[in-house]
């Protein structure tokens, strides 16, 4: 069976549903989404998988005029849509007539990758509106389908994302099948904290380890995380920490380029093991790592 997979990246203005795209997306197909649950400062990602599909979508901040520092960061995660993109989303509303930056339209009428340009809100304009708008946007951006569509309301997304399927390249999954759903960020430092340690240790040792996220401070470019990787007994925790702390140091080094890559930030971490006997048999314990 062949796979596809690859990344489609949602641009637009402010507030002309790209969010809201995302999740009827992941509302539709959804078997796992990776989210950084901060909205419309950063790329976030959302994986939609099925048997022979990975989807990767990613939100972007509305494009705008940048004013200070932050903007013009959040402008570079737009910029960065356009390098990694297989597929390109250009959402647009009804009655909107152009982007806020003429770079970034310039970007999208001479991308070399599909285009499919979404008329959004459409449930909220009369037939005669939205021919005209079709007809605009047709002569504006030559080289894109368009698919008027209601985002809120689902209509015509499945239509869209059936599309995004054909046009995906084969390929194999970039994400785990399994990994990480929609959770707040805690919760993916965790999970690929423990992938580290899935791929690190082996016998029991990765199963009798629960990760718990216990500071995550975020300042403008650094996210400083306090972790500790809880063990059921003395004997894991001098497996896992390691000859001179080193196995410990190479689990930290390796999350650490992950959740840089992740988060989009630079990232400082410490890890600390602790026994917490028999977590996997004790109902409290599993509640509080929201297994129950």
């Amino acid at each position: 069976m062949t796979h596809k997979a690859g990344f489609v990246n949602i641009i637009g203005n402010p507030n002309v549903g790209k969010s809201t795209l995302m999740n009827a997306f992941v509302g539709e197909r959804l078997s796992i989404i990776t989210s950084k649950a901060q909205t419309t400062r950063h790329r976030i990602l959302g994986i939609v998988n099925g048997d022979d599909f990975q989807v990767v979508l990613s939100d972007t901040p509305g494009i705008i005029k940048p004013a200070y520092e932050m903007q013009e960061s959040m402008m570079q995660f737009v910029k960065s849509a356009f390098e990694d993109a297989d597929v390109l989303i250009y959402m647009v509303e009804i009655g909107e007539k152009e982007l806020k930056d003429e770079a970034f339209f310039n970007r999208i009428i001479h991308s070399k990758i599909p285009v499919l340009l979404l008329l959004n809100k459409i449930d909220k304009s009369s037939q005669e509106e939205l021919e005209a708008q079709v007809q605009l946007w047709k002569t504006q951006v030559p080289n894109a389908e368009i698919y008027p569509i209601s985002a809120l309301n689902n209509f015509q997304v499945t239509e869209v994302f059936n599309r995004i399927l054909e046009l995906l390249p084969e390929c194999p999954p970039y994400y785990p099948k399994d990994a990480l759903t929609d959770k707040p960020e805690r919760f993916f430092v965790n999970e690929i904290i423990r992938e580290k340690i899935l791929l690190n240790y082996d016998k029991e040792i990765p199963y009798a380890v629960e990760v718990e996220t216990e500071e995550f401070l975020e300042d403008d470019n650094i996210i400083r995380i306090r972790a500790v990787i809880m063990v059921e007994r003395d004997t894991q925790k001098g497996i896992i920490i390691g000859h001179k702390g080193a196995a410990l140091k190479k689990v930290g080094i390796e999350a650490r380029a992950t959740m840089e890559q992740f988060f989009g930030k630079q990232i400082h971490i410490e890890l600390f093991v602790k026994v917490n006997k028999d977590w996997r048999r004790n109902i409290r314990q599993l509640k509080r790592f929201g297994y129950q």
